[in-house]
């Protein structure tokens, strides 16, 4: 039986591969716990500094499954409560992840699809590619993702998407900051592979790690509050190897490979 996900680790970085090109890659619960499981393993390799989501096929990923959906009707609040943080964690996972997150959009990615491609940090995508938070149209609600795409553009714009689940192009939505660049579909693997060894050689997996925390805890702060855990993070960094290390090559010119 074909694999729903597959996982694979090249010069240091993870590809997380979307595997239902037949159902555009939508999500069901099974998918979810795959992704989950893939992310936490990536998560936990010390050798692993970038994780790359992607897909097969000519769609990202089109959001939920329909006979995934048509379960959900059944469910009790209980069983939905239940599979409504499986989506959570996910997101989290990647979110929060310490590691460099980059999703490669070759096509559409729609609802669930968009999200997962909204909690990374970095978005590339084909030009073709298209995004939207469509569940409004179905009487669903984007709920999960919506604070991760206010974080990510602002509360005026994630109204004017969540609320129409219009679709939008892949230049509006580097307009917006939804998405980090776009470039030709037969240039996209190359670009991320790039981006992603660029990542790994020049930067300390510590640094990152420890700048997204700071990233993610300080909006959640009063002002003097995030500058004082600023100052003590600056503090607590320069005694470790990674600073010495880094200063050390400053000093002496010499080229430092992470």
């Amino acid at each position: 039986m074909e694999e729903l996900v597959k996982f694979t680790i090249e010069d240091r970085i993870a590809f997380i591969t979307l595997n239902r090109p037949e159902k555009r890659n939508a999500l069901n619960e099974e998918v979810v716990q795959q992704l989950k499981k893939f992310i936490y393993k990536a998560e936990k390799d010390v050798n692993i500094k970038v994780i790359v989501l992607e897909a097969e096929g000519e769609v990202f990923s089109a959001g939920a499954d329909l006979a995934y959906l048509q379960k959900l009707q059944q469910n009790s609040v209980n069983e939905n409560i239940a599979d409504s943080h499986q989506l959570r964690e996910l997101f989290s996972a990647i979110y929060f992840s310490s590691k460099i997150t980059i999703a490669k959009v070759q096509g559409h990615a729609i609802a669930g699809g968009c999200g997962l491609a909204t909690v990374c940090d970095f978005v590339f995508s084909a030009h073709e590619a298209q995004f939207g938070y469509t569940e409004v149209k179905i009487g669903f609600v984007p709920a999960i993702v919506a604070l991760f795409l206010i974080r990510k553009i602002g509360e005026g714009k994630a109204k004017d998407l969540l609320l129409s689940g219009r679709l939008i192009s892949s230049i509006e939505a580097k307009e917006i900051g939804l998405i980090n660049d776009m470039v030709d579909h037969n240039e996209l693997d190359e670009v991320v592979k790039t981006f992603a060894l660029k990542m790994c050689n020049e930067t300390s997996a510590n640094s990152i790690a420890i700048t997204k925390d700071l990233i993610q805890k300080v909006q959640s702060m009063k002002t003097e509050e995030a500058l004082i855990f600023a100052a003590e993070t600056n503090a607590h960094v320069r005694s470790t190897e990674d600073f010495k290390k880094g200063v050390d090559s400053f000093l002496t010119k010499t080229k430092l490979k992470w």
